[in-house]
């Protein structure tokens, strides 16, 4: 058997170079999905597609056991990647900087172990291989199409630069943070910029809305309340001599749940207004909403912390960094539907692997297979290789 795991590492991690060598954005992965279902073919695994680029991949159909899912997410991000590693994006543009591929790979190492001991299951086991998850709601595809029909809990994972290798962060309600963004059109009466005053100038009003969006959180939010408003852009093309007509501010919002949510939006509107008016030009907001926040179900996440320790110690629980962390996951989909736990683990074990997810410098570390390989293993009652 400890040929099969040895096997099963080494396998995944050089999957995991070729999907960092050729990474594809949301509900593009069709190279992703043919991969993972050559995979799951050779393995002797049935597997069926879901939402098209998915895939559900089957282990003890028939089992007696409860019915437990285990996720992975295959897109990339549009990041041109500034890492030397041979296994660098081949595609310019596009790289694996959240270490989708490093959790893609690590599902087809569990699905190589769980086969090799398929009899051993105490029931069924669904793998998710799931596309789109950086803003392409596909976990909300993949659920639409079937992915948790049967299924009594599920289980997720997402590698995390900010805490030391081999700590794991699984709290029994909040992990993540639900999101949203925001758009707001600012139009004026563009001019000559030595007559101001026979202008309407939507420049000055986005300066002054933007000041005032970032008031938000420390005005209006208790200081209590994990919440985060971020204008992150403001685009007025113009020429130096040139007042223009219009500008566009554009932000994201992080929050914990439904009614911090509408307090945020309903205070995006009114005070993007308000300002506007008071400048003289018209406004347009609009709001996108996008995930909610990720809440684990107390005993499965209890679960995960347990079994964890069981192969990391009982010092292997990261007590330095603060939760809800202010990301967002469309994990929380699959919560919101049946119960079960996400995880985030520990992969900061030196200067490699230090730069924060969504960094060009970014890459996954190989170290996270076999540990979070163990952990699935042991989450659905699998022999573990000793």
């Amino acid at each position: 058997m400890g040929d099969i795991w040895q096997q099963a590492i080494e396998n995944a991690q050089q999957l995991r170079r070729n999907l960092h060598q050729h990474p594809e954005l949301g509900w593009n992965e069709v190279r992703t999905a043919e991969l993972i279902r050559n995979e799951l073919t050779q393995l002797g695994i049935v597997w069926e597609a879901c939402a098209e680029l998915g895939t559900l991949a089957r282990l003890n159909p028939n089992g007696v056991g409860q019915h437990i899912a285990l996720r992975a997410d295959m897109d990339a991000l549009p990041i041109i990647e500034q890492t030397q590693h041979q296994w660098r994006s081949s595609h310019e543009g596009c790289m694996h900087a959240c270490g989708h591929d490093g959790h893609t790979a690590t599902l087809l190492a569990t699905a190589r172990w769980l086969k090799s001991v398929e009899t051993h299951l105490p029931g069924p086991v669904t793998l998710l291989f799931q596309p789109a998850e950086e803003g392409g709601h596909g976990a909300l595809k993949m659920i639409e199409d079937g992915a948790l029909e049967g299924i009594d809990f599920i289980y997720g994972w997402h590698n995390w630069p900010a805490i030391p290798f081999g700590k794991i962060v699984c709290p029994d309600d909040i992990v993540m943070c639900g999101n949203g963004t925001f758009t707001t059109t600012l139009v004026g009466e563009g001019g000559h910029a030595s007559q101001p005053e026979l202008c309407r100038d939507p420049v000055l009003a986005a300066s002054a809305v933007t000041l005032a969006l970032q008031q938000i959180v420390s005005r209006h939010i208790a200081p209590q309340q994990p919440a985060v408003v971020s204008v992150t852009s403001i685009e007025a093309p113009s020429g130096p001599t040139v007042i223009p007509a219009k500008a566009v501010l554009a932000g994201s919002i992080r929050v914990p749940d439904k009614t911090t949510r509408e307090q945020i939006n309903q205070l995006i509107t009114t005070i993007s207004r308000q300002t506007a008016a008071a400048y003289g030009v018209e406004c347009e907001v609009e709001i996108f909403p996008r995930y909610e926040a990720t809440i684990n179900h107390a005993e499965h996440a209890a679960f995960v912390r347990q079994q964890w320790q069981r192969d990391n110690g009982a010092d292997s629980f990261d007590n330095q960094i603060r939760v809800p962390v202010m990301a967002s996951e469309d994990f929380s989909y699959y919560l919101q539907h049946i119960p079960g736990a996400f995880a985030l683990i520990g992969a900061n074990d030196g200067p490699d692997h230090q730069a924060v997810c969504h960094s060009p410098f970014y890459d996954f570390n190989d170290r996270l297979i076999p540990v979070v390989t163990r952990l699935y293993a042991r989450l659905v009652g699998a022999p573990i290789a000793e």
